[in-house]
C-alpha cells in the first residue's frame, strides 16, 4: 500500500503541474497531447480501487492524495525540472542590470515558470503516451505506469546531469556504479541533478556579467577622468547597460539560449 500511495504521488504531481500550465488550452494545439484534470481523476479513482477487497477507499483519503499532491508540487517542480537553472540565470540578469527590483520577483519567477514548462513539455508529453493513456486505457498496470513516468523524468535529468556530480553522489551513497545510469535511484540522481544545475546557472551568470561589467568600468573611467568622483558610475552606466540589453533583444536571446540548454 506504501509502493502505490507513492506511485499516486508521483502520477498526481505530474499531471498537476502540466495542468497548472495548459488550463484553456486548444484541443488542436501541441498542449493536447498532456494529459488533462480529467485524466487525474480517472487515475485516483481506478489506483485506490480495491479490488481484492471489492470496495473503493473512502472519499476523504483521495481528498488526502490531491491536496498532499498540491503541498509537494513546489518542490517538485523547483528540483526536478529546468525551474532551478532558469531562475537562478533570470536573477543574475537582473543582477547584472543593477536595476535592483525591475523586473519584480513575482515577474522572474513567473517567466521562469512558463519557460520551465516549455522546456518540459517535450517530457511530459512522453509521460502522457507512455504512461497515463496506456493507464487509463488499461494497457498497463498502475505499477508500470508509474515506473514509466520515473524513467521519463529520471532521463531528461541524467540528460543535464554532470557526470562528476553523479559520481560524486554514487560513491557518498557507497553503492556500486551500474553500467546504465538509469539503473541509478532517483534518491542519487535529483541531488547530482540540482548541483549540476546550480553549477551550470553560476556559469552562464557569469558570463552574463562580463558585457555589463565592461560597460561599469568604462563609465567609471570616464567618470574619474572628468573628475567626477562624487557622482555614482551606477547611476550613469544604468541607462547604458539598458540600451545594450534592448538593442541585442536581451531578453529574447536569453529565452532561446535557455530553451535550447535543454534540447
Amino acid at each position: 500500500m506504501a509502493s502505490r500511495l507513492v506511485r499516486i504521488f508521483f502520477l498526481t504531481l505530474i499531471i498537476l503541474s502540466i495542468n497548472s500550465l495548459s488550463f484553456g488550452h486548444d484541443s488542436n494545439s501541441t498542449a493536447s497531447s498532456l494529459p488533462s484534470i480529467n485524466d487525474l481523476v480517472t487515475i485516483i479513482d481506478k489506483t485506490t480501487n480495491n479490488e481484492e477487497a471489492n470496495k473503493e477507499w473512502s472519499t476523504p483519503v483521495k481528498l488526502v492524495i490531491i491536496f498532499s499532491g498540491l503541498a509537494i508540487l513546489p518542490s517538485l517542480l523547483v528540483m526536478m525540472t529546468s525551474f532551478t537553472r532558469i531562475v537562478i540565470v533570470l536573477s543574475f540578469v537582473r543582477k547584472a542590470l543593477g536595476t535592483q527590483s525591475i523586473p519584480p520577483t513575482i515577474a522572474i519567477i513567473g517567466l521562469a515558470l512558463f519557460l520551465t514548462f516549455y522546456t518540459m513539455a517535450p517530457t511530459f508529453s512522453r509521460i502522457n503516451e507512455t504512461s497515463v493513456q496506456p493507464y487509463l486505457a488499461d494497457e498497463i498496470n498502475f505499477e508500470v505506469a508509474g515506473s514509466r513516468a520515473s524513467d521519463a523524468i529520471k532521463e531528461f535529468m541524467l540528460r543535464q546531469c554532470r557526470e562528476a556530480d553523479l559520481k560524486l553522489f554514487v560513491q557518498m551513497a557507497k553503492i556500486s556504479p551500474p553500467a546504465n545510469p538509469r539503473d541509478i535511484g532517483m534518491y542519487v540522481v535529483v541531488p547530482a541533478f540540482i548541483i549540476s544545475e546550480f553549477r551550470t546557472a553560476f556559469e552562464i551568470g557569469c558570463l552574463l556579467f562580463i558585457p555589463f561589467l565592461v560597460v561599469d568600468l568604462v563609465i567609471s573611467s570616464v567618470l574619474l577622468s572628468a573628475g567626477m568622483m562624487m557622482l555614482p558610475p551606477v547611476m550613469i552606466s544604468l541607462p547604458f547597460k539598458l540600451i545594450l540589453f534592448i538593442l541585442v533583444d536581451g531578453w529574447g536571446l536569453l529565452a532561446k539560449s535557455l530553451g535550447l540548454g535543454f534540447q
